[in-house]
């Protein structure tokens, strides 16, 4: 069994695209979508239809919670200087499409029939926000996974690939599609952005897992050239990212 894991596309298309191209090489069994499909990039619209035509699972983001309830923007700890970008992106998509976002998921756990049990999330089980990585104190892992009996996690959120055997668990992050920080995101920094898009395959044989993070250069310059030509408030922010 073949598991796709794609996340935090943010509206780069031609990112998608790419990551796309290289997917149908590989023939997965099921897609799951780990969210923040639309926001912040140069094309929310094609982006979520390109999404939608994937027919698979969708888990929701905090971009996409924020883009449905705008007001609540701070507390799913989308900065200030993001906020204009959120109603331009919500004002590019139709009512289909905002319906179609507020039907992804919190959660979802996969049977692999192999024994293990695969939960798909965001940031956390508990929450679209919370942050996991390889330095996520112990203690705080049991915590969030307290209630889950999966012996897989895999999130997005972070735009940082990741890969930690935790005791007798998996901790995965498929990275991000559209936006791939070079490093984990710090408070007040603007992130610095790789020309790849990043996704994750999972293959399941037997009592066998066995992860793969797969890299997939894409046109950094022709998103460049969408973003500038763009009215997207945003703009002159994402431009900075590819420095």
């Amino acid at each position: 069994m073949r598991i796709a894991f794609l996340s935090d596309t943010h509206g780069n298309y031609p990112a998608l695209q790419a990551a796309l191209t290289d997917l149908k090489t590989q023939g997965p069994d099921q897609i799951v979508f780990l969210g923040d499909a639309a926001t912040l990039g140069p094309n929310p619209a094609e982006t979520l239809d390109a999404l939608r035509a994937l027919d698979c699972v969708y888990i929701q983001g905090n971009h996409d919670e924020a883009i449905l309830f705008p007001q609540r923007a701070l507390e799913l700890q989308i900065g200030v200087h993001l906020h204009n970008a959120l109603d331009w992106a919500s004002q590019r998509l139709s009512t289909a499409d905002l319906e179609f976002i507020r039907s992804f998921r919190a959660t979802y756990e996969l049977e692999t029939g192999a024994g293990d049990s695969i939960l798909c999330f965001h940031g956390s089980p508990r929450a679209n926000t919370d942050v996991l990585l390889a330095t996520t104190n112990g203690d705080r892992l049991d915590e969030l996974f307290a209630d889950t009996s999966a012996s897989v996690w895999i999130g997005g959120h972070t735009h940082v690939p990741l890969y930690r055997r935790y005791g007798a668990k998996l901790l995965l992050n498929s990275g991000s599609i559209g936006n791939a920080f070079k490093h984990a995101y710090v408070a007040g920094i603007v992130p610095e952005l790789l020309p790849w898009a990043e996704y994750l395959l999972l293959d399941v044989d037997g009592r066998s897992l066995r992860a793969d993070i797969r890299r997939v250069p894409f046109d950094a310059q022709e998103v460049l050239r969408l973003m500038a030509a763009s009215k997207n408030p945003s703009a002159s922010w994402w431009l900075e990212q590819y420095r």
